[in-house]
């Protein structure tokens, strides 16, 4: 932990915001303090000219929706989306201008990268949001990244930023992913009933058997819980990237390497860049029924897969949108972006691939998902 030199954090809406809705300055400034003492720059302007920081820093950001309730006059966090929507164009503005003026105190300039889970499945997008991050950083910024809750709908949103914060961390390449929260760690059962204690190491899902996680924040203005952080704990650790969960308040015993919090284990190695975002943060449009043989190309020899080994297809979807592969019994096996729309494939069920480039053309040679756009399912 004290050596890691790329470091996602993340912090939630009730460790910025007020109990009423609106940002709280000391709280960001705090936070900020944190972040700019262990991201110290090796010497020289913030210019682009300057040499890399030692230690570089990612920040996802939640506090959007919550930052733009007293603007608008609401009471709470609103359940429809077009309002949360509202909330989330007047209250992205207030957090990046509350960041960029509280890093500026440090010389420190601040990047706004707002991303839906479209943008990070889709091949071209994906590369895109990899660049301007590695830019970001290049150049001394600090990228400050928050879901795009203003234009995403529920097909395409992630759902909580702490898998948002999970899979950032895969793509830049992360060392460390820190969660900070209002609580201070994992326990064994609820923090305010008498017996539990907190759980200081997890080395694998094995260890969380027998643990009652809670699922609902108690400050009432994000969306996550610890139910939330645990899935992004085990998603970041599952892909190669260790993780802290611990409170905003001891972040820098965290970015320290001192002991705090919940330190969970890497569980498994780095996978193919965007195809975790596939598994983790898109939503099918539709499915595709596999024949035995089918199910085998794609789960055992990890082909790609073609028009003859598809039995049915449903839903409405788009060349180039996620949909489930599954079995003839019903059981999503792979996720994969399919290469035609729906309306498209019924005409091709069953058939081989050089039939349908003699019938309709070159431009059905093509696979129906091809293996490097296909992730398989546990």
């Amino acid at each position: 932990m004290a050596h890691a030199r790329r470091i996602v954090v993340k912090v939630g809406s009730s460790s910025l915001t007020t109990a009423a809705g609106g940002l709280d300055a000391d709280r960001v400034d705090a936070l900020v303090d944190v972040l700019a003492k262990h991201a110290a720059t090796a010497g020289g302007a913030n210019d682009g000219s300057a040499q890399a920081p030692q230690r570089e820093i990612v920040l996802v950001s939640s506090g959007a929706i919550a930052a733009g309730l007293a603007p608008l006059g609401l009471p709470k966090r609103p359940r429809d989306l077009a309002r949360q929507q509202a909330a989330a164009s007047v209250g992205q503005g207030l957090l990046v201008a509350r960041y960029t003026a509280s890093f500026a105190r440090y010389g420190r300039r601040v990047g706004q990268v707002l991303l839906t889970s479209d943008d990070t499945s889709r091949r071209a997008h994906y590369r895109n949001a990899y660049r301007t991050l590695e830019q970001l950083l290049a150049m001394g910024a600090v990228p400050v990244v928050n879901e795009n809750d203003t234009v995403a709908t529920e097909e395409i949103r992630f759902g909580d930023n702490d898998r948002l914060a999970a899979l950032v961390a895969h793509l830049v390449r992360a060392d460390l992913l820190v969660l900070l929260s209002d609580v201070d760690g994992l326990y064994d059962g609820d923090p305010a009933s008498p017996g539990t204690s907190r759980i200081t190491e997890v080395t694998g899902p094995g260890d969380l058997a027998d643990v009652e996680i809670g699922s609902a924040g108690s400050a009432g203005v994000g969306s996550g819980g610890m139910v939330t952080k645990v899935e992004a704990a085990r998603i970041a650790a599952a892909a190669g990237v260790p993780v802290v969960l611990a409170s905003a308040t001891h972040a820098a015993d965290a970015l320290a390497g001192r002991r705090t919090g919940t330190y969970f284990h890497r569980t498994g190695r780095r996978a193919a860049g965007r195809l975790l975002w596939l598994a983790h943060a898109s939503t099918p449009r539709g499915a595709l029924t596999l024949d035995d043989g089918a199910v085998r190309a794609v789960v055992q020899r990890r082909t790609s897969l073609l028009a003859a080994g598809i039995a049915g297809v449903e839903g409405e979807f788009s060349a180039g949108d996620p949909v489930e592969l599954r079995d003839e019994r019903g059981v999503a096996v792979a996720r994969g972006l399919v290469n035609f729309d729906a309306k498209e494939i019924p005409q091709l069920l069953g058939r081989s691939t050089p039939e349908l480039a003699r019938e309709l053309g070159p431009a059905y040679e093509r696979e129906i998902v091809h293996r490097d756009d296909l992730v398989l399912l546990d």
